[in-house]
């Protein structure tokens, strides 16, 4: 353990350059009375690292002195992939493998240039997760990961719209969209997405995948997600739209701003504007247009209008009986 922590005080000095007693506890996650004795340990081993005192002082290297002691272990370089992606390599159970490969990689850099790399990680971050939502890893995820990377099939019970069911599925990759994990699976000859999240058990199995020839997950999870998205908004309404409502059809449904878009080269800056935007089908599509309130008016069809306007009638109702019963 204290070799290991000491490798990585040297890494750290040479990828950041200075770095105080404080910041090398905190990173380490041990006492500034540890950081004091593993660096007189380097120092004994002839590293030449020497301490500037005041407020901006702290540990440094001898200009020029570089190591060569970056190799990375086996769950390092398993890891190595996912050093720019820190919560998808933690939920993966990557986290403190792909965090000892990206120091590795960096002190690998020329002189230079592990500071620069350094600094855009340092003011540049990737948030995944959709706003208002706690991520949390679904509890399946890691042993589905281990069935991915060992190429095994699976057994699980899982529950989508129509039920829950027990499957046996050979994994073929993970994807994380929008904060939620998503995995490609084959079940005979056909492959499908499914979601982590609704997996209700799972049990590795000993038996090989037969990996579909050529496969590539980016390109399967393009055309899928093309063809769901499609399949999802199969009907189109005709709406009338104020101004304000045109703006908010860019947080509720962005297939019907580019669609508004499409058909309207420039939009009036006053009044309304009819256009032809998709939908899901009911009753999806009744609380989609809802969520427009009074911005937005469905003209066509009348089974849609109707069915907005029954839903409407009936919230009315609801909250004009909450306020008589409170006063």
């Amino acid at each position: 353990m204290r070799a290991s922590r000491l490798l990585t005080i040297l890494i750290l000095l040479q990828v950041r350059g200075r770095m105080s007693a404080d910041a090398l506890a905190r990173e380490l996650e041990v006492s500034v009375r540890t950081i004091y004795r593993d660096v007189d340990q380097l120092g004994a081993a002839g590293v030449p690292v020497y301490a500037e005192r005041g407020r901006t002082g702290g540990f440094a290297l001898l200009s020029g002195f570089r190591t060569n002691l970056t190799g990375l272990t086996t769950d390092e370089a398993d890891a190595v992939s996912l050093i720019g992606l820190a919560q998808a390599a933690a939920d993966l159970g990557f986290g403190a493998g792909a965090e000892s490969a990206r120091l590795k990689v960096l002190a690998s850099l020329p002189p230079g240039a592990g500071k620069v790399a350094h600094r855009v990680a340092s003011r540049f971050h990737l948030d995944a997760a959709p706003w208002y939502a706690r991520h949390q890893p679904p509890p399946a995820l890691q042993a589905l990961a281990q069935a991915v990377w060992t190429d095994v099939q699976v057994d699980v019970t899982y529950e989508s719209w129509k039920g829950i069911a027990r499957r046996k599925l050979s994994p073929l990759g993970l994807v994380m969209k929008a904060g939620e994990w998503y995995f490609a699976a084959a079940r005979g000859s056909a492959t499908r997405i499914y979601r982590v999240a609704a997996i209700r058990a799972l049990e590795l199995t000993r038996d090989a995948i037969q990996r579909p020839r050529n496969f590539d997950l980016a390109t399967f999870w393009a055309g899928a997600t093309r063809e769901f998205e499609t399949q999802l908004r199969s009907e189109t309404a005709l709406v009338r739209l104020s101004p304000r409502g045109v703006a908010l059809l860019r947080d509720v449904s962005p297939a019907g701003a580019d669609a508004v878009a499409a058909q309207h080269a420039e939009l009036p800056a006053t009044g309304w504007i009819e256009a032809r935007i998709p939908f899901e089908k009911e009753p999806h599509a009744v609380r989609e247009a809802l969520r427009m309130g009074a911005e937005m008016e469905v003209l066509e069809p009348t089974t849609l209008r109707d069915a907005v306007a029954c839903e409407a009638r009936r919230i009315a109702a609801l909250h004009g009986r909450l306020r008589r019963k409170r006063s």
